[in-house]
């Protein structure tokens, strides 16, 4: 695909992104997204297929570069530490920002009988998402910078107390306490007393 192409594609996940953020998936049609780009069905047609494949090109695409970030940062040593610091401000900005989370939407996707659960994209999500933390955890245990702990069970508490929010966060006001208060037990957990 061209430059061109490729600018497109990005502009219609961008514009989709928020559509699916502010009324979940089931709401959000073709046309709405038409709308929010300013593409004609035609021109968005020739990108996309569907709101469906445009939702999960967002969240593939969301998992896929937070893994090639993490493991990149670990193959040029950067201290685990860092890394650590970096991904858990990103967690309590997204927990924070209760206007622009597709938690909803996620849930309204994945929940359709129709979406087969032996290519349920939310668990590729998950195991992606496991195996950036587990890894990340697992260096810096190595490095010495981390407590030994089970890398796994550190996972589970931050993206289902992470997911909790973001699904919480849709339904009622939370308290902007939540986020820091999470990732501060998280670092608590990891992070090696001086």
């Amino acid at each position: 695909m061209s430059q061109k192409g490729d600018k497109t594609r990005q502009d219609i996940r961008e514009k989709a992104y928020r559509l699916f953020a502010e009324k979940g998936f089931k709401e959000v049609t073709m046309k709405d997204i038409c709308e929010a780009t300013g593409l004609s069905r035609g021109g968005l047609y020739r990108h996309y297929e569907s709101t469906e494949q445009i939702f999960l090109e967002i969240v593939n695409d969301f998992s896929d570069r937070q893994r090639s970030e993490v493991f990149t940062k670990m193959q040029q040593h950067i201290p685990a530490a860092v890394i650590l610091e970096e991904l858990l401000a990103k967690y309590a900005e997204e927990m924070s920002d209760d206007e622009n989370s597709i938690s909803l939407a996620i849930y309204e996707f994945y929940s359709n009988p129709a979406i087969s659960k032996e290519d349920n994209s939310v668990k590729k999500q998950y195991e992606i998402a496991k195996e950036v933390w587990v890894a990340l955890i697992n260096y810096g245990i190595g490095t010495n910078e981390f407590q030994r702990v089970n890398p796994e069970a550190v996972f589970h508490m931050l993206v289902f107390a992470y997911q909790g929010v973001r699904m919480y966060s849709k339904l009622m006001e939370t308290d902007q306490k939540i986020p820091q208060q999470i990732v501060g037990e998280i670092k608590r957990l990891l992070l090696k007393k001086d």
